[in-house]
């Protein structure tokens, strides 16, 4: 099943682990660097960030931002990291369905609103999809997602167009062509000099069975690879097996709310599984797209939304920073 080691060299340290012998919330080292970068120190990375989190004592818990007051809102909540679904901006952004219609250009224009609405070392992964074409196409995405501000990226091995990773008639690349992928996507990280985490994602596990996943995330590892992803495994003893691939490269669960194929499991557990990094990819655009039909209802039954589901206009310009602007425009006042 291990496919042959390849050595590449590389400018990008991979993170590394001892999750097995880590004590759960021993957390100083990751919130002196975490501090260092909200306290406003710009020479703090958002990828030297995430690196450190993903070396840290605890799983880091990754909510997917669809735009930029879901980002800022996700870092004013108080986590280390998000991620930027593709379905939710492929919904938000064009209310169209995570098939492989959102282009490069799109995303990448999202990607720089949500890091423009963060702070600049707080770590967003983006979604790169399939890197929207060949080997060039994908170094391309990794380095303009780099430069939009993105901490990490993921890339798949999907064939186009893609998926979303829990629906039907998914198919992946050969092995080979996947392999490529990733070797350009982490040339493009050791090229930029810019350190984005390269996250390697197979889909596998519904296109072909879990023997094909596993030795593709090795696969993957070799290459260069900084965390790997396996969408959509069926039960917790696949979760497990794919948490002793390529030891020491930090791995990543997918939560999908509301039925997807990965067992729902709370952080505690998957952290002692073995992964470092779990997201949330639909949580928010479904809680969005709950309150705003429930809210039309009402508007069309009774004339006005629910006092119980709104917040004071007070609270809504704190959201989107009118205090912060205010406190600055006074400045030059004076």
């Amino acid at each position: 099943m291990t496919p042959a080691t390849t050595t590449r060299p590389t400018t990008a340290t991979r993170p590394t682990t001892t999750r097995g012998t880590r004590a759960r919330h021993g957390e100083s080292s990751r919130v002196s660097i975490v501090t260092r970068a909200v306290s406003g120190d710009s020479s703090t990375k958002p990828s030297d960030v995430l690196r450190h989190l993903l070396r840290s004592d605890k799983i880091i818990q990754a909510p997917c931002a669809h735009d930029a007051l879901s980002a800022r809102l996700i870092e004013r909540a108080g986590f280390d990291a998000a991620f930027m679904s593709g379905f939710c901006v492929s919904a938000s952004r064009l209310a169209l369905p995570d098939t492989g219609l959102i282009s490069y250009g799109e995303m990448v224009d999202v990607g720089r609103t949500v890091n423009d609405a963060t702070s600049a070392s707080f770590p967003i992964i983006g979604d790169g999809d399939d890197g929207y074409g060949n080997a060039m196409s994908t170094k391309r995405t990794v380095k303009g997602y780099a430069k939009a501000g993105f901490a990490g990226v993921l890339i798949e091995d999907q064939v186009a167009p893609k998926a979303c990773g829990h629906t039907k008639n998914r198919r992946v690349v050969s092995r080979e062509e996947a392999r490529t992928r990733v070797r350009a996507a982490c040339d493009a990280r050791d090229e930029s000099g810019s350190g984005i985490v390269v996250f390697a994602r197979s889909d596998s596990r519904s296109a072909v069975d879990l023997d094909e996943a596993l030795w593709r995330a090795a696969a993957f590892a070799d290459e260069g690879a900084d965390a790997l992803f396996i969408d959509a495994l069926r039960s917790k003893e696949e979760m497990r097996a794919f948490c002793k691939i390529a030891p020491g490269v930090p791995k990543m669960a997918n939560m999908l709310e509301g039925g997807g194929s990965t067992p729902i499991c709370s952080p505690e557990e998957l952290q002692d599984m073995g992964f470092s990094i779990v997201a949330y990819p639909l949580s928010l655009l479904a809680v969005s797209v709950k309150a705003m039909e429930r809210a039309l209802r009402e508007i069309k039954s009774d004339g006005y939304p629910s006092d119980a589901t709104l917040p004071t206009f007070v609270d809504l310009q704190a959201s989107v920073g009118f205090p912060e602007y205010y406190a600055e425009d006074e400045r030059y006042k004076k």
